[in-house]
């Protein structure tokens, strides 16, 4: 069973010495988390505790400056950074893509915490 939760951040960011994300912008980032699991007393997990552990490391970013954090904030390394913390937290296999903005992803897969 695969089980999601959506959520959102603002950030700022600038990609240094790209012609146009090289000046300072922001974006608001959806960011959607599907874990897999089976279901135990009806349920994968709640979503409660789910949505608990993945805006704990959200919050870390919200209205922040990606640059802050990382040298080269691509919505790639984005994606990539918020998958390792939250597979720190989670116990499941789960896949987490980030949009910037309405129409651009990016998208990975981890295995979670054993």
């Amino acid at each position: 069973m695969r089980l999601g939760v959506t959520d959102y951040i603002d950030c700022a960011h600038l990609l240094p010495g790209h012609p146009k994300c090289g000046q300072l912008h922001g974006h608001t980032y959806r960011v959607e988390i599907v874990v897999e699991g089976e279901m135990k007393d009806g349920m994968v997990l709640d979503f409660a505790d789910l949505k608990t552990q993945i805006r704990a490391v959200l919050a870390r970013y919200d209205h922040r400056h990606w640059n802050d954090f990382m040298d080269y904030p691509t919505v790639e390394n984005i994606c990539e950074r918020l998958a390792t913390e939250i597979a720190a937290g989670v116990v499941f296999p789960f896949s987490i893509r980030v949009f910037e903005g309405r129409a651009k992803w990016a998208e990975t897969d981890r295995g979670g915490r054993r």
